[in-house]
């Protein structure tokens, strides 16, 4: 009885719903952070360049990204961009992967850029001495060791991404926070689709978070 109660209750019933929407959610976290963790890399180690135009460039787009709600950001890509300068109307999807690798990436450019700082400046030393150059010292001593330390920070980014990704239902992505509106106007159950899109994005954060400290402990950063 109590069994056949829970089945029908609407916790159970917006399930199927919500999780097409935590799909797109998902896939959208992934895609946009692969990009990020590009763009990150490349942000990260042009704000470490000698070059002061290269240097210059990064750093203006992480102040600019860091300095600006991710809101503003999707609403500029997907009104602002692609209807008034490009002309193209590209998909609410597309502009939610491009606007968490856009702001992914800017953190994640401090990411890269604290890793590498924190490496003994031995380092350098012991790789140049052995006859290699500078991108050759980066590339087999540095960035190595670097990437290691960034691993915790990174799963960090990503529970950060996910979490960002519930304001896209504004430009209409069909992300689980904008199925869970579309079913709780229908059946006028806002409470329980909401504890329902909670619980949900604990089921993955949760245990992310979980294995981060794990890992964490393992390569003792």
């Amino acid at each position: 009885m109590i069994y056949t109660t829970f089945m029908e209750s609407a916790y159970v019933q917006s399930l199927p719903f919500l999780l097409n929407g935590l799909k797109i959610t998902v896939m959208i976290t992934v895609i946009g952070l692969f990009i990020g963790m590009i763009i990150g890399s490349l942000a990260g180690l042009g704000k470490l360049s000698k070059n002061k135009i290269i240097r210059g460039f990064w750093s203006v787009y992480v102040e600019v990204v860091r300095g600006t709600p991710i809101l503003a950001q999707a609403l500029f890509l997907y009104y602002g961009v692609s209807e008034d300068l490009i002309g193209l109307n590209i998909t609410s999807f597309t502009a939610g992967v491009i606007a968490i690798a856009v702001n992914a990436g800017a953190y994640i450019a401090e990411i890269v850029r604290g890793a590498v700082y924190s490496i003994d400046k031995g380092q350098h030393e012991a790789g140049r001495s052995m006859g290699l150059t500078e991108n050759q010292t980066m590339r087999y001593i540095i960035w190595p060791q670097a990437f290691k330390r960034m691993i915790p920070p990174l799963g960090n980014q990503f529970i950060i991404s996910l979490k960002d990704t519930s304001v896209f239902s504004v430009i209409v992505v069909h992300d689980v926070v904008f199925m869970a509106k579309e079913y709780y106007n229908t059946t006028f159950e806002i409470f329980e689709t909401l504890v329902m899109v909670c619980l949900l994005y604990l089921c993955i954060t949760v245990p992310t978070a979980l294995y981060l400290n794990r890992l964490e402990r393992k390569l003792d950063v």
